[in-house]
This record gives C-alpha cells, sequence and structure tokens, in this order.
C-alpha cells in the first residue's frame, strides 16, 4: 500500500508531505510519564504536553503521523486499583487494555490537538489485535505486568507469578505475550489517514483478541512495537519510529566493551540478534519489528530516544536500520 496515499492534510495545509513522508511512531513509556516522576496524573500530563510539542515538529516538517503507545504503567496502575477494591467487579485484562488505550488517546489527542492550534487534526481508535490461540506464548506467559509482591503474597494470588526483581517484592503478575496476526482496524486506519487525518492507535499493541467465530478478548498482552511494525505496512508507511529511554541499541550493552548501532542493515542486525545482544524484555521486541517492518519492504526503521526525534526522522540520529 505504500505509495498509495495522498500526502495530502484538510485544513490550513500544516504539515504537506509527498508520498515518502508517512511514519509510524511508537510512543515508549518515557515519552508518556517521565521517569523521574512519581506516576501522578500532573507526571503524566507534563511528559505528553512535551512528547506533544516534538509531534508538532515533526508534522510541521512535512510528515504524516501515526501515532501509536504503550500502556504498561496505567494498566500497571488499574490492576492495582482492582487489587485494592473489594467491591467492584474485576474486568479481565483485555477490557484494561481498551480502558487504557482511551485514557491515553484522550489526552494525546488532546493535547497534540491544543499543540496544532486548537483544532481536531488527530483521531482516536481504540484498536484490536488478532493472536493465534495456539501461540505457545499462552504456555509460558513471562510478560510482568502490575504491582509487585513478597513470596507469601505471591503464593496467594489467583494467577500467575514470577519472580522478575530483587528486594522485598520481587514478584509480579505474568501473562501471555502472543505475536500479533492482524489489526482489526488496519483498513479504516488507513482510510483515516488517506483522508488526512492524524490518528492515534494500536495503544499497548491493541487489545488482544482471537476470532472464535467473531472475535473474543483473551487476556494477554501484545508488544506495542511488534504491533507498529505490522500496521506500518498497512497505513502505507515508509518509516518506523521505535521511541524508547536510550538513544541507540547497544551491543554489549552494559558491558566493557558497550558500543552504540548507528547506521546498520538488515544483515548485521539479524547477527546481533541471533548472537543474543538484545534483552529479552527490553531492546529484542525492537530490534525484531525494525528488521520485520525493512524486511517486508518499509524505507527505513529507527530506534531512539524522544528528544531525537526530529533527528530520527532526519536519518541523524538514533539506530538507522536499512536493508
Amino acid at each position: 500500500m505504500a505509495g498509495e496515499h495522498s500526502g495530502r492534510r484538510d485544513g490550513d495545509g500544516r504539515g504537506a508531505a509527498d508520498a515518502t513522508d508517512r511514519a509510524v511512531i511508537a510512543l515508549g513509556g518515557n515519552a508518556l510519564l517521565r521517569a523521574s516522576g512519581e506516576g501522578t496524573y500532573e507526571d503524566q500530563l507534563a511528559a505528553i504536553e512535551e512528547t506533544a510539542r516534538r509531534i508538532v515538529a515533526a508534522i510541521d516538517a512535512g510528515y504524516e503521523v501515526v501515532l501509536t503507545h504503550g500502556n504498561g504503567p496505567q494498566v500497571g496502575n488499574r490492576l492495582l486499583e482492582q487489587e485494592h477494591e473489594t467491591g467492584a467487579p474485576r474486568l479481565p485484562l483485555d477490557v484494561l487494555v481498551a480502558e487504557t488505550q482511551a485514557q491515553l488517546g484522550y489526552l494525546l489527542q488532546q493535547e497534540l490537538d491544543n499543540a496544532l492550534g486548537g483544532g481536531t487534526d488527530f483521531i482516536t481508535v481504540v484498536t484490536q489485535t488478532v493472536v493465534d490461540p495456539d501461540d505457545p506464548a499462552f504456555d509460558d506467559p513471562t510478560k510482568p505486568i502490575g504491582p509487585w509482591y513478597t513470596e507469601p503474597e505471591a503464593r496467594e494470588r489467583p494467577f500467575d507469578t514470577r519472580e522478575v526483581g530483587e528486594g522485598e517484592k520481587p514478584f509480579r503478575r505474568v501473562v501471555p505475550s502472543p505475536d500479533p496476526v492482524s489489526v482489526v482496524e488496519a483498513d479504516e486506519v488507513a482510510r483515516l489517514v488517506d483522508a488526512g487525518n492524524l490518528v492515534i492507535c494500536a495503544g499497548g499493541g491493541g487489545v488482544p483478541v482471537a476470532r472464535d467465530g467473531g472475535l473474543r478478548g483473551v487476556e494477554a498482552v501484545v508488544d506495542k512495537d511488534r504491533t507498529s511494525a505490522l500496521l506500518a505496512p498497512e497505513v502505507g508507511a515508509d518509516l518506523l519510529v521505535l521511541l524508547t529511554d536510550v538513544p541507540y541499541a547497544y551491543v554489549d550493552f552494559g558491558g566493557p566493551e558497550e558500543r552504540p548501532l548507528r547506521d546498520v542493515s538488515l544483515r548485521e542486525l539479524r547477527r546481533h540478534l541471533d548472537a543474543g545482544e538484545f534483552g529479552e524484555g527490553s531492546m529484542r521486541p525492537k530490534v525484531e519489528a525494525c528488521i520485520e517492518f525493512v524486511d517486508g519492504g518499509g524505507e527505513r526503521a529507527v530506534i531512539a530516544e524522544p528528544d531525537q526525534l526530529s533527528g530520527a526522522l532526519a536519518g541523524e540520529a538514533g539506530t538507522q536500520v536499512r536493508s
């Protein structure tokens, strides 16, 4: 579908771009909640305001933007609320993902529209991501979510827990993280973007669903970067930008020979991936998403920090992945 979009936006013509300038930008947790903050609403809003300014700068530079985002801290907070609220019915994880998609979409959409001058340029789409119910991840839940527990507390929980940290409370709930198969609303997102809209979608990787005569929610968390790589070709994106809390992907990260990967080919990146250079729960999914996108015909994929967004789009910052 790349190359079919109009590169045009209605209204004041802000950000008019040609067919090579459509980018899917995946916002990591530090783009939505400052690491130095305490997780309050005010901390979250301050981080979103800062992120909005960077996104608007990209739009003003001529890029058509589709935003995806994480939701880990927000889902964790909802789970914590459910742990301490005995009077309200507990909601399944897929519903909590949908709730936090809408929550973050609302905050992002409002702040971005304000930064664009008070219009209604952005549209939030609550997005469902199809997963395979026979994915091996369902037999080996590894994705930690929610509050931390002591070992006695973990034994009393009615769900799977695993020791994933240190200190007095090293245990957390773990859930499956299956690979995304398709995005249910991909065609509609593409139509919205082609019509000149700016779209926020696939929050938290999308609400995980299985096709079983229809659609049904499943207890899982889908990796947002993998979903972004799956969605990007569907919306005609030429660029995939994954924003995270480090300026590059590194080899020997934290070791004596640590070095950043700046401009890297698919062949070299695969070699480092096969050598186990990237952490399973951190950089590995981002690297795999970059490989999937570029290998599937995408022009370029980038891993960078949020404050590097302009340079990342211009090919001057972050880990730049090309074929």
